[in-house]
């Protein structure tokens, strides 16, 4: 009997041993991985297997679907002059799009990572929009850029450059499965908006931008100085028309080469100079925000407006009451 007893005790004794020194080592395995700190992906802010790496051109697929890839490349690229060129008159491709173009916005044709890239685009649509109202789709949020940034006028749902155009936006976000975080979304948006000063913007404007956007605002080119107010220009309907938005583009991209040297204040006071100055107007703004929620700083009319006889209340604007 007591052999036996001493027989269990041991046993016991010995797989108790075992269990301490196996939780010994997972105690060991948890201390070097917090010493270690996160992995170099989420370090990175990106997904796993998310990256920002859109194919070549040179890889487009030969027949039909890579003619269509390549007409989306030009369209986005090149919108304002591709358009226009293939207009039958002047006076219709003035009605059909401004003098901008995606890459205006969106760098390198929408594939420069740190400039509005539309790398992934096609995994987050369709998608809410508040401004809507609704969930739309990649196709209707193209078209709300022809509208409001292009100034123009919409494609037709069966229009072979609306295809054209979702099948480039689909080539370049190859790879990216739907409903990923794309870590370079979002980056152009001042969360708080210094009250601006007009009268610096127009001088910083002055020093950094007149080289590239021109002293009347109507640029140099649409890839090279786009239209920044004026009749070439979006109108107060595009979400850059917002101070939040424009300040947070500038100070993101701007000047080209500098991005990120603009102090908030500075990136602030040369948005409310820019979208101080008069540009199309956007002639559905009561019907935008249908649900509610409508931002407040908004540069339409009536705030340039105010700005003109030294009305506005910029607490009002940037939401700071």
């Amino acid at each position: 009997m007591k052999r036996t007893t001493s027989l269990v005790l041991g046993i016991l004794f010995a797989g108790a041993l075992l269990i301490i020194a196996l939780m010994a080592n997972q105690l060991q395995h948890v201390k070097e991985d917090a010493e270690k700190g996160p992995d170099v992906e989420a370090a990175d802010g990106e997904e796993k297997g998310i990256v920002h790496n859109p194919p070549s051109l040179e890889n487009v697929p030969e027949g039909p679907l890579g003619e269509a890839i390549l007409r989306g490349h030009a369209l986005v690229d090149n919108t304002s002059e591709v358009l226009r060129s293939e207009a039958s008159s002047v006076e219709e491709g003035e009605a059909r799009v401004n003098e901008l173009s995606c890459t205006s916005c969106h760098a390198g044709a929408g594939t420069d990572e740190q400039t509005s890239s539309l790398v992934g685009m096609t995994s987050v649509y369709p998608m809410y929009i508040g401004r809507s109202g609704q969930i739309v789709t990649l196709e209707e949020r193209i078209n709300g850029c022809m509208v409001r940034s292009m100034n123009g006028q919409k494609f037709a749902d069966d229009d072979e450059d609306l295809d054209a155009m979702v099948a480039y936006l689909n080539y370049i976000s190859e790879g990216i499965p739907v409903g990923a975080e794309l870590p370079w979304r979002g980056k152009s948006d001042m969360k708080e908006v210094p009250v601006p000063n007009i009268e610096d913007g127009e001088q910083l404007y002055q020093q950094s931008c007149i080289a590239c956007h021109a002293g009347d605002g109507a640029g140099t080119g649409s890839n090279t100085g786009p239209a920044l107010w004026g009749d070439g220009s979006f109108n107060d309907g595009a979400g850059i028309a917002r101070m939040s938005k424009m300040a947070g583009y500038i100070q993101n991209n701007m000047p080209v080469g500098q991005a990120d040297t603009l102090t908030d204040q500075e990136a602030s006071d040369l948005a409310a100079f820019i979208l101080s100055k008069d540009r199309p107007e956007w002639k559905n703004h009561d019907k935008d925000w249908p649900k509610g929620d409508r931002p407040t700083d908004i540069m339409n009319k009536e705030r340039r407006d105010q700005i003109k006889d030294g009305t506005i209340d910029w607490n009002e604007v940037l939401g700071k009451e």
